[in-house]
């Protein structure tokens, strides 16, 4: 299991279309097989910085959505909406506290 975590920076015009486009899209995403689990965070000082934190079984668990339709029609509408390009860190647990 690995935890992959993805920065985007949205132009605050956009927001809302976001917000409103991941409400459609999240339980597919939570139910595409191998995601353990997906979390939307928004950072606390910057607004228009999101991060998505999602889980998944193994590393071709997360090439496999990433090679779906779903995951092209989801980055397709989501990537008009930045301000800057996204960035994405792919991370193991390495000690729980």
């Amino acid at each position: 299991m690995f935890t992959r975590i993805v920065k985007m920076e949205f132009e605050p015009k956009n927001i809302e279309a976001f917000l409103q486009n991941f409400e459609l899209v999240k339980n597919k995403i939570r139910n595409f097989p191998g995601c353990l689990q997906l979390k939307l965070l928004r950072d606390k000082n910057n607004t228009s910085v999101f991060f998505t934190y999602s889980k998944w079984g193994n590393e071709g668990d997360l090439e496999n959505y990433r090679n779906s339709a779903l995951f092209k029609t989801v980055w397709a509408t989501t990537k008009p909406f930045f301000r800057s390009k996204a960035q994405a860190w792919s991370v193991d647990e390495f000690a729980c506290l």
